[in-house]
């Protein structure tokens, strides 16, 4: 544990009954037990989130002042006056009053010339366990002269009132780029946590020239670094957990003048369905030090990833290093290949396809997925999705700032876009077939080796897109999505829809 530094922050901790400075994982732990969490079977710890188990966009807002106002994209962030978040502030300062609190000190960023220190004050040790393990951990000296930049203050269980707090429901996280402090309230879920310090970078970083990324990163024994952008559900996490390759990251980097650097120091992956079978890298990486969230568990504490029953969004938190063989430090080269994961749920894209620097920067923009029946309240059939760089809640900066820097970057340094298609084949659930996650994985080889170069391509007559012939190890008659349909005028017809659905949503960034 590090001595406290003197740096103020916002939070007034000299009012809390008792303040825990960066407790080791093992002392964690036994703190998390003391407050009611479970040790599984396989020794992650297990937490539960009440409420929430997601997140909640629509109470994510920012302080609009002088300093950072003319560059946010207010379309797409909610905005609070500097009143209302002094008022939450103070609400924060005197809720803490004889409370126990745990600090964790991080680093956002694994590039030294372009991390933040990011002070996490919260009360729930599950939490302070949680961001210890997913963002960059200093050592024991850097934690001697630490003084952080940013305060993140998570009282996940001070729930707000409409009515006496000016807030839009119970929960709020409050971003203030004049005062360097996120405030979150109301909600448990930790990958609140994460995800703001994800939303400074995406602010800061672009506006230097370096290019902020929801992607994960891996690299191969050749050096070559391959990035996978996607929303939540895409496979992000599980493609890029390659035993062949080291894995650089699974959710948020930075593209520099030098290369490709993670923002984190762990993963959060999804758990629904886990098998050892599907993801063995991710399976044996959760053991002590690791946090299940909202998993069920069984009479053994045997954990059961096949049940969703509290939420679709179950997930596991790991340092990198429970990775075998994961990059360090977490950095690589410009990368080579870049893949967009979408699960189209339609069942219209085909598995994997070849863009066009037009085509990239339009489905870059794009950012499509689709919803699945079944996983939202009211969701009954496949529905659309788009969020601009595959990533729109975490962007504080106007689209075409990552537009431009992304296809500046691709041209500078030559890399490959594909369209990988991580959903459908055949028709949507119920008709089609999910995509097989071999047959997925062989076509990612193949691009990253360069063997798919070979094959010939043929257009795809409604997207455009140049789609391969055959692979290696995928049956070829997948590979062109509307020979998987036995309704070929249906095919047509959903996909003439979808692309029309392409093209009437790239419209707002003409």
């Amino acid at each position: 544990m590090s001595s406290p530094t003197l740096t103020p922050t916002p939070i007034h901790l000299q009012n809390a009954s008792e303040v825990l400075y960066n407790l080791p994982i093992a002392e964690l732990v036994e703190h998390c037990l003391a407050s009611g969490d479970k040790l599984a079977a396989n020794g992650a710890l297990v937490a539960y989130t009440g409420k929430y188990t997601g997140r909640t966009p629509k109470d994510k807002h920012t302080v609009r002042e002088p300093g950072s106002e003319a560059n946010i994209w207010w379309e797409n962030n909610a905005e609070i006056t500097p009143e209302l978040f002094s008022k939450l502030l103070a609400k924060a300062n005197e809720y803490i009053k004889d409370k126990r609190l745990y600090v964790i000190d991080t680093y956002g960023g694994a590039d030294p010339n372009h991390r933040i220190k990011a002070r996490f004050i919260v009360k729930r040790p599950y939490h302070a366990m949680f961001i210890k393990q997913l963002l960059i951990r200093p050592t024991q000296d850097e934690l001697k002269s630490y003084e952080p930049e940013w305060t993140i203050c998570d009282l996940g269980d001070l729930s707000l009132d409409p009515a006496v707090d000016g807030t839009r429901g119970d929960a709020m996280i409050a971003l203030n780029f004049a005062e360097k402090t996120v405030l979150i309230m109301g909600t448990q879920y930790a990958g609140e946590m994460k995800k703001s310090v994800f939303t400074i970078l995406n602010y800061l970083l672009p506006l230097k020239g370096v290019l902020s990324m929801h992607c994960s990163a891996n690299i191969g024994k050749s050096g070559d670094t391959a990035l996978f952008f996607g929303l939540s559900g895409t496979g992000k996490t599980t493609l890029s957990a390659d035993p062949e390759r080291a894995l650089i990251g699974d959710d948020e980097h930075g593209w520099t003048d030098e290369g490709v650097f993670n923002f984190e120091g762990g993963c959060y992956a999804k758990a629904i369905r886990l098998s050892k079978e599907g993801e063995p890298q991710i399976w044996d990486a959760i053991k002590f030090g690791s946090v299940l969230e909202n998993v069920p568990m069984n009479d053994q504490r045997v954990p059961d990833y096949d049940d969703g029953s509290l939420t679709e969004n179950t997930r596991c938190a790991y340092p990198l290093e429970h990775i075998e063989g994961a990059a360090h430090p977490s950095v690589g080269g410009h990368p080579k290949n870049i893949f967009f994961l979408t699960c189209d749920a339609f069942g219209v894209l085909p598995p994997i396809s070849r863009l066009t620097p037009e085509q990239a920067m339009f489905h870059f923009l794009n950012g499509y997925t689709a919803k699945v029946a079944g996983t939202e309240a009211g969701v009954t059939e496949p529905q659309t999705t788009f969020s601009t760089c595959f990533g729109a809640p975490f962007l504080p900066l106007r689209p075409k700032v990552y537009a431009e820097l992304l296809a500046k970057k691709m041209q500078q340094h030559g890399a490959r876009v594909w369209l990988v298609n991580t959903g459908w084949t055949g028709g949507g659930p119920g008709v089609g077939n999910r995509m097989s996650l071999k047959h997925t994985r062989a076509l990612l080889s193949a691009a990253l080796n360069g063997t798919l170069d070979q094959a010939t391509f043929v257009a795809d007559p409604v997207f455009g897109l140049e789609v391969p012939t055959a692979c290696d190890n995928v049956p070829s008659e997948i590979l062109m999505p509307r020979n998987t349909w036995s309704d070929k005028d249906a095919y047509d017809k959903k996909a003439a829809e979808l692309f029309g659905l392409f093209q009437k949503n790239y419209e707002k960034f003409m």
